[in-house]
């Protein structure tokens, strides 16, 4: 396993307003890493930048070369398909993630269907392929962009707060569901929220940004890391480490 990618001095503006400056990190292949922070830190622009949408002020983004297109799959925050009356079936709005690879003229072919169904059957939602969108549920929603996302396998999966919009209970089978497209198919992660304390329940590491880079590194060096004390407080920081809590109620030390 090697790097896939590098963020090297990188500053990001919005007009005027610098959102964040001069971050470096590097990305392993097989990474699972929460992207973290309060709302204007930076989270998303820089996922925008690490897909090409936004330019950097400075700095440089370094991609391994990819054997093929598909580098990045992304499953943006805000649900797109809120359109009680939209025609689209499930199978239709999945297939959508094979058109980045095609050229033109772009039209499907029998392996596309097979790999429309493999993503379906993965995240066990292929009894809903004829389903029109506009009748699903939000966490059944989220599941078939999650699959338009992967369906193109690609080696990146960008989600930027996937589960704002869903309970409890729905958001811990989503968590799940990418913890095993990690640990079963090495689909490499960066999970955006402001959630630390769930996200870091699944995620290997953990990137705290704030107009600068806070932390990086793994999520136990995170519940001890001094910056992050110095950033958060001693008890706050202690809060959001869901595992020094499981110890505690075991009575086990850290």
């Amino acid at each position: 396993m090697g790097k896939i990618l590098s963020v090297e001095d990188l500053s990001m503006s919005y007009g005027k307003h610098e959102v964040f400056k001069n971050i470096c990190f590097d990305v392993q292949e097989g990474d699972y890493i929460g992207v973290v922070g309060p709302n204007g830190g930076g989270k998303t622009t820089l996922m925008k930048g690490l897909m090409g949408l936004l330019t950097a002020n400075h700095g440089k983004i370094r991609y391994k070369k990819a054997e093929e297109e598909n580098l990045i799959g992304y499953l943006p925050q805000k649900m797109m398909m809120d359109d009680r009356a939209f025609p689209a079936t499930v199978k239709e709005i999945v297939a959508m993630g094979l058109l980045c690879k095609k050229k033109f003229p772009k039209f499907f072919l029998h392996k596309d269907d097979e790999k429309i169904q493999s993503i379906l059957k993965k995240l066990k939602i292929e009894h809903l392929k004829e389903r029109r969108i506009g009748d699903l549920s939000g966490g059944q929603l989220q599941r078939v962009l999650l699959a338009r996302a992967m369906v193109a396998s690609p080696q990146i999966l960008i989600l930027d707060e996937p589960t704002s919009a869903l309970d409890p209970k729905i958001r811990d089978e989503f968590y799940e569901i990418i913890n095993r497209l990690n640990q079963e198919d090495g689909v490499t992660v960066l999970l955006v929220s402001h959630d630390v304390g769930s996200v870091g329940k699944y995620t290997k590491k953990m990137l705290y940004l704030d107009g600068r880079l806070v932390f990086f590194g793994t999520y136990e060096e995170f519940c001890k890391s001094k910056d992050m004390t110095d950033y958060f407080g001693f008890f706050a920081q202690h809060q959001f480490c869901w595992r020094h809590i499981d110890e505690q109620s075991t009575g086990t030390n850290n």
